[in-house]
């Protein structure tokens, strides 16, 4: 009997962390609206090729931002997203302040990053590009982002409705006045974002 019950309970537990996982929607079927960036899981990763040896990772926490999503139009979405350079972290604490520093970012000059979408285009089933301006270190570049839709549906710890993505997308930071050890430590920036949108009103 008590094996039985310890099965069961087993089963229990797998059942609901089953139920706890977003379940998969068409893109289409997703609530449009007005989100706001959910900063506690949001990501925004770096990478950068270190003296062709190793790439060398960091990343930014903190991040806020808007949504505007039209699941039956998407052209007509939009995003912009904000983040505070001071966040910037790479497990190196001497690193991370050579980084806030004027060598670097100028976080105290520029204290955020920031990117707003100026066009999105479908390319596949969950799949887009969003193009956009991003303004690094006082200076503004275009920059193309490819987006992957991850999943919608209400979060199962705080119930609100949550629809989050996957954005990828490649900048040279000498073209935003980033030229510290370039090419020792690459031009090329690889850019990553993980980020839930909340819905408004939820």
């Amino acid at each position: 009997m008590r094996a039985y019950r310890h099965a069961a309970l087993a089963a229990g537990l797998v059942l609901a962390a089953g139920a706890a996982v977003a379940q998969p929607v068409a893109p289409a079927a997703v609530q449009g609206g007005t989100y706001a960036i959910e900063p506690t899981h949001t990501r925004v990763l770096f990478a950068v090729d270190h003296m062709g040896t190793s790439t060398w990772y960091g990343d930014f926490s903190h991040a806020s931002g808007s949504l505007k999503l039209d699941p039956k139009t998407p052209a007509a979405s939009s995003v912009e997203v904000s983040v505070p350079m001071a966040s910037v972290s790479t497990t190196n604490s001497v690193l991370d302040g050579e980084l806030k520093s004027p060598d670097w970012f100028d976080a105290a000059k520029f204290p955020t990053m920031t990117f707003k979408s100026t066009k999105v285009t479908v390319t596949g089933p969950g799949q887009a590009t969003v193009a956009g301006e991003l303004t690094l270190h006082g200076v503004t570049k275009p920059v193309v982002l490819h987006a992957t839709f991850k999943g919608a549906g209400p979060n199962p710890m705080s119930k609100a409705y949550t629809v989050g993505f996957d954005a990828t997308g490649k900048i040279k930071r000498s073209q935003f006045g980033v030229t510290k050890y370039v090419p020792m430590v690459g031009d090329e920036v690889d850019l990553i974002l993980s980020a839930p949108f909340v819905r408004k009103g939820d």
